[in-house]
This record gives structure tokens, C-alpha cells and sequence, in this order.
């Protein structure tokens, strides 16, 4: 598809790699899938765990990746195709924890004491299984067919050729040497920023001249791991998260500030949480419609494949298809998706009757169905498109769900609440609440899915073959979520809830903010302001999105969805991507005077890859010592002191350790 004609926009081709396939092997194995559930087990627990502390969770398909490749290398049979499978499975399962997103928020409004195991494990195995479902016609509109550029997706494929690579070649040789130096720099880097030697940002909020002058200021994490992701996005997608970050740090917050008394920080930190990220949200919310508009064509165009796949195997001809476009059968998705909608309903009616809304039962369930059904196939298709802009772990994945929380409490609220007592309010809420948590596990695992099976295209994998493996995690990490869920709860409690020591207690931010929104809208106290300011922001990027890109013939954009993510996601996150961005650019202009520029250019998709894996298993070892050790920072140091000096230790070694690697990877090509 030309990219002019795509509804995706574009910085350019997503990079190509010089890496030869190995071949593809056996994929679906027994020990694949067992090594896969058992990756599932850690990276699960500590996704929920970390999810929960901070409000953040990590891609785990790389690491699961690495590790497979390390303790499948010598194993008789072993092949990209097994490696591929594992770390399907394992991310799955790690993405599926971002459920905890929404779940908790039955808990802290009182609704729920624990996690009820049977119907938690119901509800994250049938939406994740519907987010396999929906995301399979899907891969053709999405993947097959776009230019979006998959920054895990990519990373992980290249990953995974390097490591199987047995040609002994140069050119391989000098990748794993780039996957490898990226992964221990990132390691270590991440170690002696958990001894608080280096702080891991770098970060100030002030006062703006003026009288009633508003609060603002920046916020730099030290992370390599974003630093990649901001090389593997380009240069346009980061400059449209870079204007998003204005908008909110040099607009919103400091109008919001003006003339409120109270420290820098925590003024300008509750102005964004409260008001801006809503503004965020609305934007969002125009773009994901957007977005959904401009992809029809395409997403028809793939079911429609589908379809015509399905009449192919119904004639008999199913050897005629190629082996990388052979999905599971339209048909049986169509099947699975309406034998997941009948336990749904159930859970609902069971849901229902225990909050005391019998008398509108029958209303609740066919509506709660319905809505699960239409707004899941919605969020699969902007959450696989957000995945595929800027990788999953960037991915908003909160903002989403209040697009659906906000959609579910305004149906309950105009329709339902009338008909019942004045006292059912808090059941409405929990209601919607539970709705919210069954299609964002649809949302979940559509935002790694897309991934997953960019992954698989890059290697020749066989799509049916992942999508079963998908499926097998997603049921693998449902098991696991709630127990960790309940462990943590009796453990540490959750911020908010009444007894709870605020010392202790677990932030959960996303299902803090989720439920105040479920609250606000069915209690009819939401300001629908902010939302509407985002809309119209979101709206005018979108005509200077169209404008840039007839303008230039497609090579400039302005992503409104982008946008949005800069409005919306916290600055230690978009700021060092914008970084990243900027410097994957220069990278890439000094390439083009070297002998071979693509292979100097994928030596830094290599690299940016190395530097998600260091990060990202250290994050899983970390988050286990945190756990086991019973401290907050158990490798620390040094005390808060030292924190001025870390911070400017801390960005000297960034900045120093970035350029470093940059001038390494150059010297590698004459």
C-alpha cells in the first residue's frame, strides 16, 4: 500500500532488516509451550506488581525472547519458530496484567474486599481470548498491509534473527555485538540507578514570572529503554508527542496553576493528573475515531481476506494459501466470539443480581453484552494501532479505558439509573466498573497482539500458529493475575481505601482515576469542559496532520493520536522519547555517509533493541527483589542527600553513556 494512500501516517518505511531469517523450524512444541507458561509465571507477577506500585508496566516479549534463546540454544530441534512461540506466550500473559489498571477499583471504592478468584479468572480469560479473536482480521489491516512502524514488534524480530542467526557472517556478528553491548550498558545502568548513585531522572517544577504566574516544568528519566523507543518511532511521531507535551506543560497546567498557592510540584502534578490528562483523554478519544474511520477501508479489506481465505479452505484448496497468510478460520472466530459472549452475559446477570439491580436485569445484561461486543472490536483496532505507533509499553492503555468507563457510566447514568432507586448509585458504579475491566483485557491484549504477530511476519512465522500460542498465555496469565492481585491487597492494600496505612499502600493510580470517572459521571459531577477542550485540539490536529502531508507529499505529519499521547502520558516518559527521536534522526543522517547506510541504520535497530532487553530484565530481577526483600529501594546506597548530586551524576552518565554508543555503532562501518 503506498503510504499516501494509507490512513496511517508515516515517518517513513518501518526500518528493514539486513538480517537474514534462519529458518523457521518446528513452532508449536510441547516444551515451547510449557518454557512459555512458565516465562508467563514471573513476568505476570511482577508486570502486576510494578503496574500497581508505579502506575507502569513492561513488554516482556523481548526478554522472554532472550531467555528462551539462552536456555533453548543447545536443545536438540531448537529453532526461531520455538523461540518465536515462547515469547508469544509469555507476552500475552505480561500483557494481560495491565488489567489491574481497572480491577482495583472495585476494591477501593468499597465494592470488593479481595478478588473473587473464579470470576476474576473468567473475566481476564474471556476478554483476553476475544482480544485474539478481534485482533485476527485485524493483522491484515493492521500489519500486513501498513506502514506502522512496531518499534517492539521490530525489535524483538531482530532479536530473535541475531540469535539464530549460524551463518558466522560479519554483518551478524556485529549485530549481536550491538544487541548485546545495548542490553549490558542498560543493565548496568539500570543497577546503579537502583543504588541511587544516579537519581533516575532529572526533574524541576517552578513558578512562571508574573504575579499570579502558573506552575510549571520538565521531567527526564533516565532511561535507555525509552531512549529507544524514541529511535525505533522517528522523528515525525516524536515531534507529534513533543507538541502534545507542550500543549499540556506549556498551556494547560500553567493556565490551570495561575494563582493557585502550594508548592511547584504538587500543584502542577494535580493539575495534569486532574485536568490536563482529561483534556489528554478527549484528544485521544477524537483521534481513536479518527483513526477508526480512516482504517474501515482496510479493516474490511481484511475480513474480506479472510473471508476469501475461508472459501478457499471450504473448496478444498487450503494448500493453495500461503503458509504466512493462513489465520484461524474466520468462521471458528466468529464461533469463539459468540461462545465467549454467553459466560460474559452470565458473569454480568451473576454481577448484577448480587448489587441488588434485579429489577433491570434483563436491560443490564443484553446492553452489557452488546456494549462489550461493539466497543471491544473499537479498542482492539485503536489499541492495535497505538501499539504499532509507539510500541506497547508507551501505549495508553489507561486512556482507553476511560474512553470506555466514560461510555459505559454515560449509558448506565441516561438509561438505567432512572429506573431505579436513588440508592442504587454505587452499584452503577460497580457495574460499570466490571464492564470496563471485561473490555479493557480485550484492549490489553489487542495492544500486544498486533505486536506479537509483527514479530511472527518479520520471521515467517504462521499466523494460526501464534494465535493459538496467544491463546494459550492469555488463559495461563488469567490464572495468575488474581492470586498476585489478592496478595498484594492483603499484602500492602491500595491507596484510598479506609484502614489502609497511605505509607504502604499500592497508588494504583490508573483504577484510582478510572473510578473517580465511573463516580463522576453517573453522579453527574464530571467537567465535560476538559474533555470537550481535548476534542477540539484533537480535531485540529487532524487537519494539520492532512495539511502536512499533502504539503509534502506525505514525508511530514503530525499524528494526532501522537498528540494526545504527549498530552496524555506523564513527562518522564514522552520527553525522553522526544530525546530518543531526535537522536535515532542524527544517527541516521550520519549513516548515510557510510559504505552501506542500511546496514549502519539497522545496526541501530539492533542496538535500540539490546537497550529494551537490559532495561526490561532488570526490571523483572528488580521488581523480584523488591518483593522478597520487603524495601522499597533494598539496593540503595546512598540517601536522599545525595539525591541533588545523583541527578547531575546521573545525566552527565546518560547523555555521556547515549553519544558513546552512538560513535561506537558509527565506527563499526567504514
Amino acid at each position: 500500500m503506498r503510504a499516501s494512500s494509507s490512513p496511517i501516517p508515516n515517518s517513513g518505511p518501518p526500518p528493514v532488516s539486513h538480517t537474514a531469517t534462519p529458518k523457521l523450524g518446528t513452532e508449536l512444541t510441547l516444551r515451547g509451550i510449557v518454557l512459555g507458561i512458565l516465562i508467563t509465571l514471573v513476568f505476570t507477577a511482577a508486570n502486576v506488581y510494578f503496574g500497581l506500585k508505579a502506575g507502569l508496566t513492561f513488554a516482556t516479549s523481548i526478554p522472554a525472547a532472550v531467555i528462551a534463546m539462552a536456555l533453548l540454544r543447545r536443545a536438540a530441534g531448537n529453532s526461531i519458530g520455538e523461540t518465536n512461540i515462547v515469547q508469544t506466550i509469555a507476552s500475552s500473559a505480561g500483557t494481560l496484567s495491565s488489567i489491574i489498571f481497572v480491577l482495583p477499583g472495585l476494591v477501593m471504592i468499597g465494592w470488593w474486599s479481595g478478588f473473587p478468584y473464579w470470576m476474576s479468572v473468567t473475566l481476564c480469560a474471556l476478554g483476553g481470548t476475544l482480544g485474539v479473536m478481534y485482533s485476527i482480521p485485524l493483522r491484515r489491516a493492521l500489519v500486513t498491509n501498513s506502514p506502522l512502524p512496531y518499534p517492539e514488534g521490530v525489535a524483538c524480530a531482530e532479536v530473535l534473527k541475531v540469535g539464530h542467526a549460524s551463518d558466522g557472517g560479519e554483518s551478524n556478528r556485529q549485530g549481536l555485538a550491538a544487541i548485546i553491548a545495548g542490553a549490558v550498558v542498560s543493565a548496568g545502568f539500570s543497577i546503579v540507578v537502583a543504588t541511587q548513585l544516579f537519581a533516575a531522572n532529572l526533574a524541576q517544577y517552578f513558578r512562571l514570572p508574573g504575579e499570579k504566574g502558573g506552575t510549571t516544568g520538565y521531567d527526564l528519566n533516565f532511561s535507555f529503554a525509552l531512549l529507544a523507543v524514541g529511535h525505533l518511532v522517528g522523528l515525525w511521531v516524536g515531534i507529534a508527542i513533543l507538541v502534545g507535551a507542550c500543549i499540556a506543560w506549556l498551556g494547560g497546567v500553567p493556565f490551570l496553576t495561575s494563582g493557585v498557592d502550594g508548592a511547584a510540584e504538587a500543584t502542577a502534578l494535580f493539575a495534569w493528573s486532574k485536568q490536563v490528562r482529561f483534556i489528554g483523554a478527549g484528544c485521544i478519544a477524537v483521534a481513536a475515531i479518527w483513526t477508526l474511520v480512516k482504517l474501515a477501508k482496510p479493516v474490511v479489506s481484511g475480513l474480506h481476506s479472510a473471508a476469501m481465505a475461508a472459501r478457499v479452505r471450504k473448496a478444498g484448496k487450503a494448500d493453495t494459501l500461503p503458509r504466512t497468510e493462513r489465520d484461524i478460520p474466520i468462521g471458528t472466530v466468529g464461533l469463539i466470539t459468540l461462545a465467549c459472549m454467553l459466560p460474559i452475559g452470565f458473569m454480568l446477570s451473576s454481577f448484577a443480581t448480587s448489587a441488588g439491580l434485579g429489577d433491570q436485569l434483563g436491560l443490564l445484561v443484553v446492553g452489557g453484552v452488546a456494549y462489550v461486543l461493539l466497543m471491544s472490536f473499537f479498542v482492539a483496532a485503536v489499541c492495535g494501532y497505538m501499539a504499532g505507533l509507539i510500541g506497547s509499553s508507551n501505549s495508553p492503555l489507561s486512556g482507553v479505558g476511560i474512553l470506555v468507563v466514560i461510555g459505559v457510566s454515560l449509558l448506565l447514568a441516561l438509561v438505567v439509573k432512572p429506573l431505579l432507586p436513588a440508592s442504587s448509585g454505587q452499584a452503577l458504579v460497580a457495574f460499570a466498573l466490571f464492564v470496563t475491566a471485561v473490555v479493557f483485557a480485550v484492549a490489553t491484549i489487542s495492544n500486544d497482539n498486533l505486536q506479537d504477530l509483527k514479530t511472527g511476519q518479520l520471521v515467517d512465522a504462521t499466523p494460526w500458529r501464534q494465535q493459538v500460542a496467544l491463546i494459550i498465555g492469555v488463559v495461563a496469565g488469567a490464572f495468575v493475575i488474581p492470586p498476585v492481585l489478592d496478595l498484594l491487597n492483603r499484602a500492602y492494600g491500595f491507596a484510598g481505601v479506609p484502614g489502609v496505612d497511605p505509607k504502604t499502600a499500592l497508588a494504583a493510580p490508573q483504577a484510582a482515576l478510572i473510578s473517580a470517572l465511573a463516580k463522576g459521571v453517573i453522579q453527574g459531577d464530571l467537567n465535560w469542559n476538559l474533555i470537550g477542550i481535548g476534542a477540539v485540539i484533537g480535531g485540529i490536529c487532524i487537519a494539520v496532520d492532512e495539511a502536512l502531508k499533502r504539503g509534502s507529499g506525505g514525508k511530514a505529519h503530525l499524528a494526532p493520536l501522537a498528540v494526545g499521547l504527549g498530552i496524555y502520558l506523564p513527562l518522564n516518559s514522552t520527553l525522553t522519547i522526544v530525546v530518543g527521536a531526535v537522536a535515532g534522526w542524527l544517527f541516521e543522517r550520519a549513516a548515510r555517509a557510510k559504505r552501506d547506510p542500511e546496514a549502519t541504520r539497522q545496526l541501530g535497530v539492533l542496538l535500540a533493541s539490546g537497550l529494551i532487553v537490559g532495561e526490561s530484565l532488570l526490571g523483572v530481577i528488580l521488581a523480584a527483589v523488591v518483593v522478597f526483600s520487603g524495601q522499597g529501594a533494598p539496593l540503595a546506597l546512598v540517601g536522599d542527600s545525595f539525591a541533588t548530586a545523583g541527578q547531575v551524576v546521573g545525566f552527565m552518565a546518560f547523555a555521556g553513556i547515549g553519544f558513546g554508543l552512538y560513535r561506537w555503532l558509527l565506527s563499526k562501518q567504514p
